[in-house]
């Protein structure tokens, strides 16, 4: 009972049971209209053909014998129709039964409206009222006549006597009617086995669609709805996989969240473990040795305290600066700035690190230096001092650095490019993940592996796009499209 398919084919067989039956009992109604419309055709003019027999005797008396007499002179001994003589306002004057089977009028009036659009013109069938059944409208035909001195009387001939019934007996014993309605029946029987068919069809494709998200309930989530034809199923079934490979994903990029929490946590910890380990053991001997210990000794030990220290706050401010860029926190102060006049800034600040390692840093600038782009001016220098740092800590002592900005048209591109031992090419798609990198073994000391991804969600911020070309031991450079 809760089977849609069974839903379907009861509304439909229903359906279909009231359309024949609707039928039928119109047919054989039209049928009787017919039927009625052809009585009152043929006998049309059998009431104005009666005025000129009856006008003389109704003109000065009202005598019902000579009247029965005349008709039957005109109609034989048994008139086949109830024959009735009426007054302008309908009210029976004399009336003659056809077959005379005695039953009396129940009725003295009859509504002349129909006798009046009969004599009209009015197209036919026009039913009128049969004063021996009040209830039933039946055909007729009516004339007017002048009733002593009375104009516009009415000589009204209800038609249904025996030739109707014999006629009507006739229909319902017609084998062109039984064959008719057998006709329909078979026809409506037909229908219901096709709507069957396809009822069972469609709901076959819902069966489908159901077992689909059953089973992708239950967690096979690789299930999808096959895609056959193109109607509104289709629709529903490729929202559904749409729906299903929008959840997988979510589930996948969840749990890549997950890892990535957990790397986090195991990165921090460990990048927090090493500086605080060499922190707590300088501190360790320093009380240790007490008064003991000499000034150049102090030095020495509180130099990698404090190296330490900042590398550990230099942690913390990226962490924090990526939860806020993370959580979409940061609200760039945009304003027209000189992308030539920032990177110079950036080349002074970091030509004595730079000149540590015996790097040099080269610069080169389009025709049109001075172009203006529209960016915060504290992020930007954020994101390209990350970039410069991380291209001098990967390059070897008297290699390259360069730093390249081109014009092109709306954009201008900066490219910052190192002389250092490369990307292998599985590590570049994750170079801007947090906490990764290139050497696996985390012996270098100088970062976290968070400038990359810092440096990233500031340009993104910016509308910037940023890539990676690298070559092994010829150097890797860092694209950056920056919109003016």
């Amino acid at each position: 009972m809760r089977s849609f398919y069974f839903k379907l084919i009861a509304i439909f067989s229903g359906i279909m049971i009231l359309f024949g039956a609707l039928v039928a009992y119109t047919s054989i109604r039209a049928s009787s209209r017919i039927i009625q419309e052809s009585i009152q055709k043929t006998n049309k003019d059998l009431a104005s053909r009666l005025v000129p027999e009856f006008q003389p005797i109704v003109d000065d008396n009202f005598d019902e014998e000579a009247i029965a007499q005349k008709l039957r002179e005109l109609s034989g001994e048994n008139p086949q129709f109830d024959f009735y003589l009426l007054s302008r306002q309908g009210m029976i004057k004399s009336f003659i039964q056809g077959q005379n089977n005695g039953r009396e009028p129940e009725t003295p009036m009859v509504d002349v409206k129909p006798l009046n659009q009969f004599i009209a013109g009015e197209p036919l069938p026009i039913l009128g009222m049969d004063p021996r059944n009040p209830n039933l409208l039946k055909p007729f035909s009516a004339a007017n006549i002048t009733i002593m001195g009375e104009e516009d009387c009415f000589i009204y001939v209800v038609l249904e006597g025996n030739q109707f019934t014999e006629t009507a007996d006739m229909i319902e014993d017609s084998y062109i009617l039984r064959g008719s309605l057998i006709f329909i029946g078979t026809i409506l029987l037909i229908g219901l086995a096709i709507g069957f068919f396809i009822f069972r069809m469609l709901t076959r494709r819902l069966d489908v669609i159901k077992r689909t998200v059953k089973d992708f309930e239950r967690g096979e989530l690789n299930k999808r709805i096959p895609i056959k034809s193109n109607d509104e199923i289709t629709d529903l079934s490729l929202c559904f996989n749409r729906m299903a490979d929008t959840v997988v994903e979510s589930m996948n990029d969840m749990k890549k969240a997950d890892k990535l929490r957990r790397d986090l946590v195991a990165n921090v910890s460990h990048d927090l473990r090493n500086p605080l380990s060499s922190i707590q053991g300088y501190v360790e001997t320093i009380q240790m040795k007490g008064d003991e210990i000499t000034r150049e000794e102090l030095q020495r030990y509180l130099e990698p305290v404090l190296s330490n220290t900042k590398k550990l706050n230099r942690m913390i401010d990226d962490l924090f600066d990526l939860s806020k860029l993370d959580a979409e926190n940061v609200t760039p102060n945009l304003e027209d700035i000189s992308l030539a006049e920032l990177v110079q800034d950036l080349v002074q600040q970091f030509t004595p690190i730079a000149d540590q390692k015996n790097i040099q840093i080269k610069t080169i600038y389009p025709e049109n230096p001075h172009a203006q782009i529209y960016a915060d001016i504290g992020l930007l220098d954020r994101a390209l001092s990350n970039l410069i740092d991380n291209a001098i800590q990967h390059t070897p002592e008297g290699g390259t650095v360069t730093i390249k900005s081109i014009q092109n048209g709306k954009d201008i591109s900066l490219e910052i490019s190192d002389s250092g031992r490369g990307i292998p090419e599985s590590d570049i798609p994750h170079i801007f993940d947090r906490f990764y990198q290139v050497d696996k073994s985390r012996s270098n000391s100088s970062g976290a592996g968070l400038g990359l991804s810092i440096a990233q969600k500031i340009l993104e911020l910016h509308g910037a796009k940023i890539t990676v070309q690298s070559l092994l031991n010829k150097g890797t450079t860092f694209k950056i499209m920056m919109p003016r």
